[in-house]
């Protein structure tokens, strides 16, 4: 039997290309709603992967703005955000980093849109299981007082699960944005 993490990846790998477009196309329209950008704000996206929502269209109405923008690096078994650039390379899973020397760690951003497999609606996200993002996260669990960044989880409407059985490690989002709705 699949496991819940299998059957929604390959939910999400199944949206047309159409659909896509026109989803990831909402998707910014809903960040505008919800996202409080600041001059100065450093703010964090992904490449999509592995049929993941693609945040493109936030990236580019945040370049139209002027903010910088970074992309998550592996570093070890957590992650460093690299300032977006020309010049990328292909980490141990094949996803493109930033060839960048200005890197910053998660607890110096504003705001961190984040990929995720699953959701539920009370803010919860299962990965793709190597628990990166938790780990280098695990600051905000540690100290309730950080405030920064923002975690904003980008998915699918189809992502959205009953409710997920959270461990004490991993980190609540302070909202997940879809296409269609907002989690606050």
């Amino acid at each position: 039997m699949k496991t819940l993490r299998e059957s929604i990846r390959i939910q999400r790998r199944l949206i047309p290309a159409s659909d896509r477009e026109k989803f990831s196309r909402n998707l910014s329209h809903q960040v505008k709603k919800l996202a409080n950008f600041k001059n100065g704000s450093k703010i964090a996206l992904y490449l999509p992967n592995d049929g993941e929502i693609n945040p493109k269209y936030i990236q580019k109405f945040l370049k139209n703005k002027g903010f910088s923008t970074y992309l998550p690096i592996l570093f070890g078994k957590s992650l460093k955000f690299a300032k977006v650039g020309k010049n990328f390379r292909k980490n141990r899973f094949g996803i493109n980093e930033p060839v960048s020397t200005k890197i910053l760690s998660a607890n110096q951003l504003n705001i961190l849109f984040m990929p995720l497999v699953g959701f539920d609606q009370f803010k919860n996200r299962i990965g793709m299981g190597g628990g990166f993002y938790d780990r280098t996260l695990g600051f905000k669990n540690r100290q309730k007082s950080y405030t920064s960044p923002k975690l904003y989880g980008l998915a699918f409407d189809c992502q959205e699960v009953a409710k997920l059985n959270v461990k004490t490690w991993d980190i609540p989002l302070d909202a997940v944005i879809t296409p269609t709705k907002i989690y606050q």
